[in-house]
């Protein structure tokens, strides 16, 4: 087991992150650096980390992307 520090890029503030989104209506908070995964549609920025989770948190308002299709 190591001892070094890590951070999970997902969680450092110090990036600049885009919303993605899938086919199914899921959305992705993604670091920009990253490649961008098959599938998945640029929804917003590149922002700061902060800005993207409220993006997100406006509009999934749901964690079952069928719920609102039935």
């Amino acid at each position: 087991m190591s001892n070094e520090n890590t951070t999970n890029p997902f969680d450092d503030e110090s990036y600049r992150f885009t919303v993605l989104r899938n086919g199914a209506g899921q959305f992705s908070l993604w670091p920009e650096f990253a490649e961008q995964p098959a599938g998945w549609q640029v929804q917003h920025g590149p922002a700061r980390r902060r800005e993207c989770i409220d993006y997100i948190e406006s509009y999934w308002h749901t964690i079952n992307p069928f719920a609102a299709r039935a």
